[in-house]
């Protein structure tokens, strides 16, 4: 701890500030609980797996906070003063309810009859980021949702996170870490099997799903609705099929992980995606710029081979692979990038393949692979990439000079040259940081996303939150922002474009870019989006899995939002746990096991969680220096501080007891914390932060290092804090204060449980954790504002005022406390509202715990040397929680209520100048059951009779008709035919595909059928466009073409024979056009034959007109003259 001198002149005006003291006086009655100390038997307690329902008298609330959101409206402010009059400010906190009383609720049982203690709270509580988090049982800032995966706590996820989704109509597919699964909607609102079931933990509240068996991990997923299956890409290189109907899925085999249908080594690196053409050719990318096409024919006949046959067609397939980046290198130089190819998008529109790098594209021609254009991400042409890649490039070495030679001639002061030493040691460091990211920080305009819209648009995504649309042919035409952090994902359904943000954010874009609707959907990043079965589903980080109706935000969303809250007290849960946060400012020394038991160890029976800050646990020049240069390569810790945790962990039975969670270090501030393994269970999710606030907030011989916890499903944030010292320092004090509880980013921990995001861009989760990283549509949340309950401890370093050391020490002598407390600056300050605005202290009743002379015990070990330093209370326990006024009960609208239960200090331990101090609290915590809500909100979907005729409407599709229902082709024949939406108020969505292809030939009675379960459309045959939209009254026309094809890179898999044969017979194929409404969730369809007359003798006239130049509204081709037959639907 740093000190100051109290000249005589200094004490003279600092006296000549306030009044005489009063005479000394005998101690208070509640003083006397510093003198008799509660004892707390050691006993034996456990927690019931499973969470008890509790009943719930509270009135209907509107707003959630079960994934640690909140909402910034309708506040409920609070002025930040109690009860007490202004000069005291003392308030008892909010007794347990009545309903509640004698009942056993957690930890601390049998003993909740232990008066809370009297609190003092600070004014300004209810502005700004110091308002309370508004919470409730549904949320109406954003629209109800389908919790299929409720979060889980990530350190249940090792191994075995959520990657990528994606969905059917009937089912909802996710890729993990070690294999796949899948929900069938049709139980999407059943209940999880509960803590004491047969699930694994993260995943006893989702909804019942199937899971594989153990592979690598899926970094990518695709929907073959043709052959029924569900494509996935691997870590391994390999691509695998699976099966959507699943056998024994209903059955007593239930529980058996299913396999899957096919698989082969694609690449000898990761499969990062993949995507099914329009001609039916699988098409799979890599890194190093490598891209496969896997051709349909091999699919097919792959698919068609026996179980027991996998082998052969495992072999079959891998020898169709054509390598499309060898085709386009000459001489050694290649016409594409060789950075790795991240996303691929099939233009099902004009029959082409996008292709995404790291900064450049190329689009390819779908029917015969050839690369039409190359261009960067400013849409500029580019002609030639140089094939060397730029992988291994290496940073230029900085020597860093920790410590320059002080100049002879002017000697400086101990002090002087540690600081300048502190200073050029962080300078250095941070021009080296910044070199050596300048060489390797990725452009903030790099594309982490793309989709394709209904009308046949291009939509990518960048880092920066910029959202681009292209035309087919690469011309980027506009740019849109609404929002600042990174997009991750894209997803389309009818005319809405859906936009998922490293900030947890969804937007709804029409399709001019306009934004119709944005809400946070996760308190993650969103990592994916899937449209099916009438929902938006989307995936973040942690692995939670949400359901958005297709027509939120709407008048489906209040139907739901009111009968769920309806029934709040089914699904209304409450549990308690009482917390130990102990402080210390260790001087740079060491602890006796003696010390830390009467510290710790002799209060932890009945607490469940222990977080413990110590200050000054190393220092000095030389630590400082190195501890900057650490931080700069996110390496923190020291040799010191991991022998405090060992210490610690030990007084509080580490090994039996208590489980370590996890812990952060900064330079000398260290914050740590435990669990009891009984409640191991309801508590994770740990992240940590650092915030240095000394030299210029570069240093961190001065700041705070936080943790955050989820307990409950409920945010609690504990920081520890070391503040500006001196007795002048206040402004300083309250300013660092500000800086830490504004700029507290928090992060995920490297203590314990380093597991990464669930394939979330790196870029993306730094863009998330930065906060310079600014929202433009929403206001930006503090997360530290952001939770549930907050505990401030450490060396605050406010002293006492208008007060000399003898006066201080005869009060202090004489148990005069309370005279002493209107002394105190941080009490002065906090009813000012300047400093830890809205926040509660237990009211004081131990000595000063700053300054003592070391080893030294009694309250005549202060500091008696020459200085002379004026006894503080410079360690203290600050905290807040959900509650906006007095009494509030504890309930789904104010989930955390907590009291104080202990705070004293142990004056009996002597090896620092600053005695630890120690505060208990319980709290009382409401929480959500998200299984029985999920239940609850079926009941409601399928019994509410207004809600079943919103289903209804969105399963009305827009009449349409197409002009002819059969066509004859010869070669290098064209016909056109018209689709026309007969609809006049809704647009009509269609897409166009080939059922099956039929071949006659002349040796042959019967012609040979041969089926196209991918839907691709045969090489012979050109449809354009393939997919798009049709205003209301308006009709589009479609281009049918025959084309000679070339069969060379067909050769790998089918003798050219045969192929020639093929070429030279008259074939068959049915085009399916299927039919969907801008919000349709059903879809209806034509069928029109097209068939290919090879003979000349066997060609049948055709019904085909001259073009004209009349166009009409909603059509991109010429209208034919004379119709060929027609066919009529309704929807």
């Amino acid at each position: 701890m740093n000190s100051v001198t109290i000249e005589p002149d200094e004490r003279e005006a600092l006296a000549s500030l306030v009044p005489a003291h009063p005479p000394p006086r005998k101690t208070h009655s509640y003083v006397e609980q510093n003198e008799q100390k509660p004892h707390h038997p050691i006993r034996k307690y456990s927690l019931d797996e499973g969470s008890r329902s509790v009943t719930s008298d509270s009135e209907p609330v509107y707003f959630d906070s079960s994934d640690g959101e909140f909402s910034t409206e309708n506040v409920v402010t609070n002025n930040g003063r109690t009860g007490g009059d202004r000069g005291n400010g003392e308030a008892t906190p909010p007794s347990k309810p009545a309903s509640q009383q004698g009942e056993n609720d957690g930890l601390g049982r049998g003993e909740d009859n232990v008066e809370s203690l009297p609190e003092f709270m600070g004014a300004g509580g209810g502005v700004d980021v110091f308002k309370v988090p508004v919470r409730a049982a549904v949320n109406p800032g954003r629209p109800p949702c389908l919790e299929l995966r409720p979060h889980p706590l990530r350190e249940t996820q090792t191994g075995k996170f959520l990657r990528n989704i994606a969905c059917t109509e009937s089912q909802l597919w996710a890729g993990q870490e070690n294999g796949v699964r899948y929900w069938n909607l049709e139980e999407a609102y059943e209940v999880g099997c509960g803590v004491a079931g047969q699930a694994r933990r993260g995943d006893e509240d989702t909804a019942p799903f199937h899971e594989s068996v153990t592979i690598s991990p899926t970094l990518c997923m695709m929907v073959d609705h043709g052959n029924r299956l569900v494509w996935s890409g691997h870590k391994d290189g390999k691509i695998r099929a699976w099966k959507m109907c699943q056998p024994g899925t209903s059955s007593a085999d239930d529980s058996k992980p299913f396999k899957e249908r096919l698989s082969w080594q694609a690449h000898r690196g990761p499969v990062n995606y993949i995507v099914m053409s329009s001609y039916g050719d699988m098409w799979s990318c890599s890194d190093a710029g490598v891209i496969k096409v896997w051709t349909l024919d091999s699919l097919e006949k792959s698919l068609v081979l026996k179980p027991e046959e996998k082998h052969m067609a495992a072999l079959l397939v891998e020898r169709s692979g054509i390598d499309l980046r060898s085709q386009v290198t000459v001489n050694g130089t290649c016409s594409i990038s060789s950075s790795d190819v991240k996303f691929l998008l099939a233009d099902t529109v004009r029959a082409k393949v996008w292709v995404v790098q790291h900064l450049s594209f190329s689009i390819w021609c779908a029917q015969n692979k050839e690369l039409l254009k190359v261009f960067n991400i400013d849409g500029q042409v580019e002609n030639r990439v140089d094939m060397p890649a730029t992988q291994g490039q290496q940073a230029e070495e900085t020597k860093v000079k920790f410590f320059s030679t002080a100049k002879k001639e002017k000697p400086q002061g101990f002090l002087q040259r540690s600081r300048h030493a502190i200073m050029g040691a962080a300078g250095a460091v941070r021009r080296a940081a910044t070199r050596s990211t300048g060489a390797f920080a990725e452009d903030p305009r790099k594309v982490e996303a793309i989709a394709i819209a209904a009308d046949g648009s291009i939509w990518t995504g960048s880092m920066n939150g910029v959202i681009a649309q292209w035309d087919g042919n690469g011309n980027r035409l506009r740019d849109t922002n609404h929002h600042q952090q990174a997009v991750l994902c894209f997803c389309t359904f009818g005319d809405r474009i859906y936009v998922g943000y490293a900030s947890g954010y969804i937007q709804i874009m029409d399709l001019g870019g306009k934004l119709i609707a944005s809400w946070v959907s996760h308190n993650e990043p969103v990592i994916k989006l899937a449209a099916g079965g009438g929902f938006i589903f989307s995936l973040a980080t942690h692995g939670g899995v949400r359901g958005w109706y297709v027509t939120s935000p709407g008048p489906l969303d209040s139907v739901i939002r009111t009968e769920l809250t309806q029934k709040e007290i089914t699904y209304a849960r409450q549990d308690s746990v009482k917390i130990l946060v102990g402080t210390w400012n260790v001087g740079e020394g060491r602890a006796t096991r003696g010390a830390l038991t009467s510290w710790l160890g002799s209060a932890v029976s009945d607490v469940g969680i222990v977080a413990v800050g110590l200050q000054e646990v190393d220092m000095g020049a030389g630590f400082l220096a190195m501890s900057t240069a650490k931080e700069t390569v996110g390496v923190e810790g020291s040799a010191v501080g991991q022998w405090w945790l060992d210490a610690i962990g030990t007084a509080v039975d580490e090994r039996n007891t208590f489980e370590r969670m996890g812990s952060r270090q900064l330079a000398g501030l260290l914050i740590c914390l435990w669990v009891r393994r009984d409640i191991r269970t309801h508590v994770g999710d740990l992240d940590v932060a650092a915030v240095p606030c000394g030299f210029g907030r570069a240093i961190g011989n001065k700041g705070g290092v936080g943790l955050r916890i989820r307990v409950y499903d409920r945010i609690m944030c504990f920081v520890n804090c070391h503040l500006a010292a001196h007795l002048e320092a206040v402004t300083r004090r309250n300013a660092d204060f500000n800086h830490i509880y504004r700029s507290m980013v928090f992060s995920k921990g490297q203590s314990l449980y380093t597991v990464a995001a669930a394939n979330a861009s790196t870029s993306a989760q730094a863009l998330k954790n930065n906060p310079n990283a600014n929202i433009t549509t929403e206001e930006e949340k503090s997360d530290l504002a952001a939770a549930d309950l907050v505990a401030f401890f450490g060396d605050f370093n406010y002293r006492l005022f208008g007060i000399t050391y003898d006066e201080a020490r005869d009060f202090i002598s004489h148990r005069s406390f309370d005279w002493l407390r209107e002394k105190d600056q941080l009490r002065q300050e906090m009813n000012e509202g300047r400093v830890f605005q809205g926040m509660r202290e237990a009211l004081i009743t131990f000595p000063p715990t700053y300054k003592f002379e070391k080893n030294k015990p009694g309250l005549g070990g202060y500091d008696s040397g020459e200085k002379k330093r004026i006894p503080a209370w410079c360690d203290r326990v600050i905290y807040r929680d959900n509650q906006s006024s007095q009494n509030s009960e504890c309930s789904l609208k104010c989930p955390v209520v907590a009291s104080t239960v202990m705070y004293e200090a142990c004056m009996d331990v002597t090896e620092s100048d600053h005695k630890p101090v120690r505060c208990k609290m319980h709290a009382n915590i409401a929480h959500t059951d998200k299984s029985v809500r999920r239940q609850e909100m079926g009941k409601i979907v399928k019994s509410n009779e207004k809600l079943r005729a919103m289903f209804e409407e969105l399963k009305l599709v827009p009449e349409t008709s197409v002009s002819t229902n059969s066509i004859l082709l010869q070669s290098q024949d064209t016909f056109i035919f018209t689709i026309t939406n007969k609809s006049n108020s809704s647009r009509a969505i269609f897409n166009i595909r080939c059922k099956g292809q039929t071949i006659g030939r002349d040796d042959k009675d019967d012609p040979d059928n041969l089926s196209r379960g991918t839907f691709g459309l045969p090489r012979w045959l050109e449809v354009s466009p393939g997919a798009g939209m049709i205003k209301a009254d308006a009709s589009v026309q479609v281009k049918v073409h025959h084309e000679d094809f070339n069969t060379s890179e067909e050769s790998f898999d089918a003798p050219q024979q045969n192929l020639s044969c093929e070429a030279t017979c008259d074939k068959e194929v049915t085009l399916i056009i299927n039919i969907q409404g801008s919000c349709s969730t059903k879809t209806t369809s034509h069928s029109i034959k097209v068939r290919h007359c090879f003979s000349a003798a066997k060609t049948l006239s055709l019904a085909y007109s001259k073009p004209t130049n009349q166009k009409q509204e909603g059509s991109t081709r010429y209208q034919p003259e004379t119709y060929r037959g027609g066919s009529t639907r309704r929807g």
